[in-house]
C-alpha cells in the first residue's frame, strides 16, 4: 500500500494543523477544501512542477521556509502535515489551464519519478490543485498537505 497525500486550503498554520490533529473523531481534513491523491509528494515530486510554474530554482524552492516544513507529526510520523509555498499557491491560482498541459508535459520528464507518468495525469493534478488554490487565495488561505503512510 502506498502513501496517500491531501492537498489542502487552511487559514493559518494552526488551522492546518487542527485540521490533520482531529480531536473530533472525524478522518482527517474533513470539512477542509481539499482532495486526495496517492504518491504525489509535495517535498519531491511536486518539485519540478513548482520550478516550473514560479520561476524559481530548484534551490530558491527548497530555501523557502515554507517548502515541506512539518507542522505536524502522529502515531510516530505516519500522519504528518506540510506547509506549501506562499508562490506555488499564487502561480497556481493564477496560471492559464492551457500552460498546465506544458507544465504536466515538462514536469513528466523529469528525473522525480521511478517510472515516466502520464502527462495528462499530471495535468488533471494540476487543474486540481488550481482550482484548489484559486479559492485559497480568494479567501485568504494557504495550502498544505498531509500525508499518510
Amino acid at each position: 500500500m502506498g502513501v496517500i497525500y491531501g492537498y489542502f486550503a487552511a487559514a493559518d498554520d494552526d488551522d492546518a494543523v487542527r485540521a490533520v490533529v482531529r480531536e473530533d473523531g472525524e478522518p482527517t481534513a474533513t470539512g477542509y477544501d481539499g482532495f486526495d491523491v496517492n504518491g504525489m509528494d509535495p517535498t519531491t515530486d511536486l518539485l519540478p512542477a513548482e520550478v516550473v510554474l514560479t520561476g524559481r530554482s530548484a534551490e530558491s524552492v527548497q530555501a523557502d521556509p515554507r517548502h515541506g516544513h512539518l507542522l505536524a507529526s502522529i502515531d510516530e510520523g505516519e500522519l504528518l502535515c506540510l506547509t506549501l509555498t506562499d508562490s506555488l499557491r499564487d502561480a497556481l491560482a493564477g496560471a492559464d489551464r492551457s500552460l498546465l498541459r506544458e507544465v504536466a508535459r515538462e514536469w513528466a520528464t523529469s528525473d522525480v519519478f521511478w517510472t515516466p507518468p502520464d502527462p495528462e495525469g499530471l495535468a488533471e493534478f494540476l487543474a486540481r490543485a488550481a482550482d484548489l488554490a484559486g479559492r485559497a487565495v480568494a479567501r485568504g488561505h494557504r495550502l498544505y498537505c498531509w500525508m499518510c503512510v
